[in-house]
């Protein structure tokens, strides 16, 4: 990598210790760094171990930050001031570096005195000059007195001495609204001693706190830095440029990721202030930058990983878009999916990082006029290129790492530019024909806050793509941030976006989603030709429609044809944009298909936006709770905590929603000294984070467990356990009674009713064959005896199986005691002994239709509808996958059995 200028970075910008700093800026090929004095007091290497280990790694120590508080200030402060800059000088000369930073001064102390600031920093020049040693004056945004660079640079003057020179910060420079960039001409190059970059959201009331947390590498923020390079490399300044970012998310992510941002960053500000700059400052520019961003005509593929489960549903979106399956891949499970210029991959290869049922996008293709040069641009940003097995009679395409794990491939443009089709073993289309789309509009992404700039970066520096402005949307899960790039002719489009401001365990139910927006020519026509195929639109609530009349001045009958389709619309200066989206497919990718009318070049608005969030998730979490296509009842499923105990309540809520249960059970008490036991009902914090997973997945609590009340046992004893489940919502308690006494156990059963009945529990007696409560009959005298209206019977597949109790006896009871059922199989053999029922109880049991219980029996006994819940703990299966996709299998393993019937 070539530059013409010495590119340089502060250590106060990355994370780690001193050696991690200096090994990340060598790997992201920087030439020096500026030493920030805390990094030096906290390394364990001396001065002088420091200056070899630089040299050792190619690096020089362009500065030393910094001297403050030395300007203006009282004889015995100052007299102070130079004895402790006596001691940096001796620094400076074991570090081997020539240049002190000194800020302007924030001291109380000082006084407002050209004049005596002048004469004190020509008094700390002479003393740095006689050590062969140079001061570089910064005038901080909040000095008391200085804050400005004209202020600054006329003290400069005043003081008059050689080894005197300004340090020009841009963020200083530019976040004081109304900073004047031409006066930086007047100064002459000699007397710019160093000069740092910056960036940041914009001009801050609160100064202080955006210089010191929230500045931003080069062009990921709203300042002017070209020009202002372009200015002070106007003055023949020839120094290095360095980068001085103090941001709290780049200082606690990998070093070395945060370098090469910074490097990438600094290679791109060259580039684009070179294309300001007069000569010869632009002639010096361009001699050693990057090569060119070619021209780029447009996204050629988008490439979705998928799975046995997301892929037939992602197929199956796809053909009712109107899009058609037009080659399977010679060597790979990849399938072409085409409509127009629109071309889908699914590609159906292992993913080892994708959860199982998701669908992701894991690559993107656009048409690059030269790839070769895409390529070395490419390398030269320290985005790696990225190895491609492939047959000898396939395409040889180049692709790169997006910091998102994206693979972004090359193709180009020309006669040649559908070689890689050839790859593709065509397929029978069948008739149908589209449905209007006509290419790619572009892509979205969503990215973690802490990459959100990373992904920023390259898509817009490696790419060529120019960045539009970050917007802010008031999502209904709280800010959103999003950034789009486009190429000049805005025929690549990508949108990045992330939640800035995410805090705790609150979270939409579709975690980062991802989305591929299909232009046409008619939003309209192709909502209803997709409709009419049975494709998965998501549906606008009429709401949306009553707003939309009241801000626009639409025409009844077009009213009416976005609302009948469930297009949304939003309109600027410059055109409208019709919209709208598929369902979410494979928990986190859907599709969009847009429709732009004459200079609309935004996205969806600040209205939509959020309208079709809240959409996606409404019906997100009506899909996880539905039953899968085919099977005739619908039913609710539950997931028992004895399923997977392993996991937290938290744990075990997030297991639930990404299998598609609609309810949780919650074991508050242990049942064995062994189990794990998880104190919802006594340790507040637990509580507190399950109710927000709750919420923030909409999964339900069915039932908690378990109220065990034997013939020592009080049942007030239960209150804090009844408190805690009326709390996270629960709509039932599952009892045992383990009590040989007939009177007592019915009069705490009925005690029990009607502690949880003001709290809107009904208490469900499950009968273990093991207890003194042994069976159905047993359950059914208890009820009788009680008289509760709250009282209920939990039937357990397994528990009924093993008492012997009669499906006959179970039809005639009445349909009000039933609430819920366990459902299970176990093995056929019945275990002889009492330690044998409980270990194949807790330990052993099976899905439907794997063992010998007359499952089907049973449940056709029990009242239409009830929810049913899977109590299937496994211990070896568990051991060997984990209890999410445990429970994962178990919901899939009933459906299917459910659906054979």
């Amino acid at each position: 990598m070539a530059s013409p200028y010495r590119l340089s970075i502060a250590t106060s910008c990355l994370s780690g210790a001193l050696d991690d700093k200096l090994a990340a800026a060598a790997a992201a090929r920087f030439h020096g760094v500026e030493l920030a004095d805390n990094d030096l007091v906290a390394s364990s290497w001396s001065p002088d171990r420091i200056n070899q280990e630089c040299d050792r790694r190619g690096l020089t120590i362009d500065a030393y930050q910094m001297l403050s508080d030395v300007e203006a200030v009282p004889p015995q402060v100052f007299a102070a001031t130079l004895r402790r800059a006596e001691r940096t000088f001796d620094l400076l000369e074991q570090l081997g570096t020539r240049t002190l930073l000194v800020g302007s001064s924030t001291s109380a102390d000082a006084v407002d005195d050209d004049d005596l600031a002048a004469e004190q920093l020509h008094a700390l020049a002479v003393r740095a000059e006689h050590r062969g040693l140079r001061i570089a004056y910064e005038a901080q945004a909040w000095g008391r007195f200085v804050s400005t660079y004209p202020h600054a640079w006329r003290i400069v003057r005043r003081a008059g001495h050689r080894a005197l020179g300004l340090c020009l910060d841009s963020f200083h420079v530019l976040s004081l609204a109304g900073s004047d960039l031409a006066g930086l001409r007047v100064i002459p190059g000699e007397k710019v001693f160093h000069l740092q970059l910056a960036d940041a959201a914009g001009p801050t009331a609160n100064v202080v706190e955006g210089g010191r947390h929230h500045r931003l590498f080069p062009g990921l923020g709203s300042f002017d830095l070209a020009t202002f390079l372009a200015h002070v490399l106007s003055t023949g300044y020839g120094g290095p440029l360095s980068l001085d970012v103090l941001n709290d998310v780049y200082r606690q992510a990998d070093p070395r990721h945060a370098a090469i941002d910074g490097m990438r960053s600094l290679l791109a500000l060259q580039e684009s202030a070179g294309a300001v700059a007069p000569p010869p400052a632009r002639d010096r520019l361009r001699s050693g930058g990057l090569p060119p961003a070619p021209e780029l005509s447009g996204i050629v593929f988008t490439e979705v990983a998928v799975d046995e489960i997301s892929g037939p549903a992602v197929a199956r979106a796809l053909a009712a878009l109107g899009f058609a399956h037009v080659g399977q891949h010679r060597s790979k499970p990849v399938q072409l999916w085409q409509q127009a210029e629109a071309r889908i991959l699914l590609n159906f290869a292992a993913q080892r990082t994708v959860t199982p049922g998701t669908a992701t996008i894991c690559a993107l293709a656009v048409e690059s006029a030269d790839p070769d040069a895409s390529t070395r641009r490419a390398e030269q940003l320290l985005a790696p290129v990225l190895p491609r097995l492939r047959e000898p009679q396939e395409a040889e395409l180049t692709s790169i790492a997006a910091p998102d794990g994206i693979a972004v491939f090359l193709v180009r443009t020309g006669p040649d530019r559908d070689s890689w089709i050839q790859d593709f073993v065509p397929a029978p289309v069948p008739a149908g024909g589209g449905t209007g789309i006509t290419g790619t509009d572009h892509l979205s992404l969503t990215d973690e806050v802490d990459d959100f700039d990373e992904a920023a970066l390259f898509y817009r520096v490696v790419l060529g793509l120019r960045a539009a402005g970050t917007t802010e949307i008031i999502a209904p899960f709280g800010l959103i941030r999003s950034r789009a790039a486009a190429d000049p002719g805005h025929r690549v489009r990508i949108t990045l976006s992330t939640a800035a401001l995410r805090r705790g365990d609150w979270a939409p139910v579709i975690p980062s989603p991802q989305h591929v927006a299909f232009a046409t020519d008619d939003a309209l026509a192709s909502a209803a030709a997709m409709r009419a195929r049975g494709a998965p639109l998501l549906a606008i609530p009429d709401n949306y429609y009553a707003d939309l009349e009241a801000r626009f001045d639409l025409s009844p009958h077009f009213l009416a044809a976005l609302r009948a389709n469930s297009v949304l619309y939003d309109r600027d200066e410059h055109g409208a944009y019709l919209h709208f989206y598929t369902e979410m497919l494979g928990s986190r990718v859907f599709f969009a298909v847009v429709q732009r009318i004459d200079g609309y070049t935004g996205y969806d608005g600040p209205v939509s936006a959020p309208v079709r969030m809240a959409a996606h998730r409404q019906r997100r979490l009506v899909t996880l709770r539905g039953s899968s296509p085919g099977a005739s009842v619908r039913h609710d499923f539950s997931l028992a905590h004895l399923t997977a105990l392993s996991l937290s309540p938290p744990e075990l809520v997030d297991a639930a929603a990404e299998a598609g249960y609609r309810y949780v059970g919650l074991r508050l008490t242990r049942v064995t000294p062994q189990e794990p036991h998880y104190p919802l009902a006594t340790d507040p914090a637990l509580l507190r984070t399950t109710k927000l997973r709750l919420a923030a997945t909409g999964i339900e609590v069915l039932d908690i467990e378990l109220a065990r009340i034997s013939p020592d046992d009080d049942p007030r004893d239960l209150e804090r356990f009844l408190d805690a489940g009326a709390e996270l919502g629960a709509r039932h308690v599952i009892a045992q009674l383990p009590d040989p006494d007939r009177n007592r156990k019915i009069e705490r059963f009925a005690r029990l009713c009607e502690m949880a009945r003001p709290r809107g529990l009904t208490v469900d007696l499950e009968f273990p064959s093991w207890t003194e409560t042994p069976d159905l009959n047993a359950a059914v005298r208890v009820l009788r005896g009680a008289g509760q209206p709250n009282a209920g019977i939990l039937v357990d597949l397994l528990h009924f199986a093993r008492s012997g109790s009669s499906i006959a006896d179970l039809r005639q009871l009445p349909a009000e005691w039933f609430h819920f059922v366990h459902v299970c199989d176990a093995p056929p053999a019945v275990p002889p002994t009492n330690e044998g029922l409980i270990h194949t109880a807790r330990f052993e049991r099976l899905f439907p239709g794997e063992g010998g219980i007359d499952v089907h029996g049973i449940l056709d006994a029990l009242p239409p509808g009830l929810p049913y819940a899977l109590e299937i703990p496994r211990a070896t299966l568990v051991a060997q996958v984990g209890g999410k996709e445990h429970a994962r299998q178990a919901i899939t393993a009933t459906r299917d059995y459910l659906r054979r019937r």
